[in-house]
């Protein structure tokens, strides 16, 4: 199929990741390394761990630290429970990290300086490390030492402002996207800096805020205020610079119309039955389809009532008009399309119960990405860690964790 060797071990395999962040953002990294094939660590609080553990229900059956949050970022990774602010386990951090390509954290500023963790520390005593920091608002600025939340972060980065009905209040996404998006950039920029540690042969430390991240991924919109100077108004289930490129409600139901350019637009009104519509000329490009916004959405409006949602859909797959049901999750997760591409993955716990996940998007061609498997109890791996990649002995650990260390 390809016209090269298909390597049979992922592209991250040999590399190795101290993820000390909590919640979503750096979590959410963490597992995207991990699916790439890289040995991730997952450091928490001995006695309390990563916060999201207790945010349920929903619950894995018989347990009450695999909340369906965690589950969904700390896939494929070992968990390992040390008490950093220790001495004992200030040490084993560091040992930990002279043997780490990678940590991942989100350290309160104040927290990080007074543990001599802030990124010059780190990188002065471990010269190759990848250092990636995340935060509210980064590790400079005026708001360097404010705590970030997702919902706080799409207030005060537009995105509610651009977000909601048109009339009414602003409304939040219905995800974390500002945790999400910075976790995705975090994946990029430590991905960037393992390549350019190949060639200098030193570390780097990342900087990334919530609130940078939040504002950078508005593209399009935010552009278009720097732009004209004009301040985009809410523009609900509609596209602020194309149309008719929204929900509309059908005879029985609604159904999303993406009418994405003047051809897209002329056989829409063909499907239709509505020929008149698409040769007018004052509609004809999609710049006067957006001037004329008042105009247009109310005649599509009518015509999106005259047949059921199914009509629709028969109608726009013949004419080759991009459309969309509006589903919900049991729909989506049921999608033989969604199904193929491994959207759902089934693993086992501990007790050998089956437990589903969300899919890993990534599909590589010429390697494979690591076999999924059951994100970590509590402490499960401490000892298994601390054995194989810092030689401690069973008696070692044993009295690390008799100190409360681990």
């Amino acid at each position: 199929m390809f016209p090269f060797a298909v390597d049979k071990i992922p592209p991250l395999h040999g590399v190795r990741v101290l993820d000390a962040a909590r919640v979503l953002a750096g979590p959410f990294c963490g597992q995207l390394l991990a699916d790439l094939g890289a040995e991730v660590i997952k450091l928490e609080r001995p006695g309390a761990g990563d916060d999201t553990r207790g945010w349920g229900p929903p619950f894995v059956h018989g347990s009450n630290d695999l909340s369906a949050y965690f589950l969904s970022c700390n896939r494929g990774k070992k968990a390992l429970t040390l008490d950093i602010a220790t001495p004992d386990g200030s040490e084993l951090f560091h040992r930990l990290l002279s043997k780490c390509d990678v940590l991942i954290e989100n350290f309160r500023t104040d927290s990080a300086e007074k543990l001599g963790l802030t990124p010059g520390a780190l990188l002065a005593k471990h010269p190759r490390l990848i250092a990636c920091s995340i935060s509210g608002f980064g590790r400079t600025g005026p708001r360097q030492n404010d705590p970030g939340y997702d919902f706080a972060i799409q207030a005060l980065s537009g995105l509610m402002g651009i977000t909601g009905p048109a009339e009414g209040p602003p409304f939040k996404v219905g995800v974390a996207v500002a945790d999400v998006l910075t976790g995705l950039y975090a994946s990029n920029a430590i991905l960037a800096a393992l390549v350019a540690r190949q060639r200098t042969g030193h570390g780097y430390a990342i900087d990334l805020a919530l609130a940078d991240c939040a504002l950078a991924a508005q593209v399009n919109v935010a552009q278009a205020y720097l732009t004209s100077g004009k301040a985009p108004s809410r523009q609900g289930n509609a596209h602020l610079q194309i149309v008719p490129y929204q929900l509309f409600a059908t005879a029985d139901g609604w159904l999303v119309l993406n009418v994405g350019n003047d051809s897209q637009w002329r056989a829409f009104c063909a499907a239709a039955s509505a020929p008149d519509l698409g040769a007018n000329p004052n509609f004809a490009t999609n710049r006067q389809r957006v001037e004329r916004r008042a105009e247009v959405v109310p005649l599509v409006e009518a015509l999106m009532r005259t047949f059921t949602t199914a009509e629709w859909e028969a109608r726009l797959s013949a004419a080759n008009v991009p459309h969309a049901v509006v589903r919900g999750y049991a729909e989506a997760f049921a999608d033989p399309q969604a199904l193929a591409r491994g959207m759902k993955l089934t693993v086992r716990d501990p007790s050998g119960n089956e437990v589903n996940l969300v899919g890993n998007p990534v599909h590589l061609h010429g390697a494979p990405t690591a076999a999924p498997t059951m994100p970590p109890r509590l402490g499960e791996h401490t000892a298994s860690v601390l054995s194989s990649v810092l030689g401690l002995s069973a008696s070692e650990v044993g009295a690390l964790r008799a100190k409360g260390v681990v």
